[in-house]
């Protein structure tokens, strides 16, 4: 079963999403080190999702129906504002516009709008952890695997828009707008399922 569930985490979390993407665009314009704390508040607020998720699990499985479509709303216009800010941003790389969504808060607080990572977390505990595993300390020990492979994934993408980041230098208006696209791509899918 761990080697299920460790696929699964691995697998979800290095795939394109609202986090990854966000934290190479913000490790392109950043640099690595301005964009570990992004990644750090990722890792938080998922660390925090997936406990939630363990301990609440029934609770949320009954309202996630009636919450669900409220959160894709508000997720997904978010993830829309995010995309138009980053295509409308400034060519300097050095430029401080957008330093605010570069931020531990930001990371976190990105995973209490995102219905995929609490979708993830719904799935990851119900189907992995929860049927094998009830003690506080089984909880508490997969829920801070899953958030660490989580926190890798998006830490593997800042590492990518950082190495990359002269390239994409050269081409930062399409870079921009792919991004864009990529993050207005997350927020209708997220509306549509």
């Amino acid at each position: 079963m761990l080697g299920s569930l460790l696929i699964f985490a691995l697998v979800a979390s290095f795939t394109p999403g609202p986090n990854n993407i966000m934290a190479l665009m913000l490790a392109n314009r950043f640099g690595l080190s301005r964009t570990v704390k992004f990644c750090l508040g990722v890792g938080t607020g998922f660390f925090i999702i997936i406990l939630v998720c363990c301990f609440f699990n029934v609770m949320l499985h009954h309202a996630l129906p009636k919450a669900e479509p409220v959160m894709a709303v508000l997720g997904a216009l978010y993830l829309v504002y995010l995309a138009f800010k980053m295509m409308t941003s400034k060519l300097e790389n050095d430029s401080d516009s957008g330093a605010r969504h570069n931020s531990f808060h930001a990371g976190m607080l990105l995973q209490f709008i995102n219905p995929k990572g609490i979708l993830y977390g719904i799935t990851v505990t119900s189907t992995f952890i929860l049927p094998n595993n009830s003690s506080y300390a089984a909880l508490l020990s997969y829920s801070v695997i899953v958030a660490l492979i989580g926190c890798m994934g998006t830490f593997s993408w800042s590492i990518f828009g950082s190495v990359f980041r002269s390239l994409l230098a050269k081409y930062q208006r399409g870079f921009n707008v792919v991004m864009g696209l990529l993050l207005i791509y997350c927020a209708a899918t997220i509306v549509i399922h």
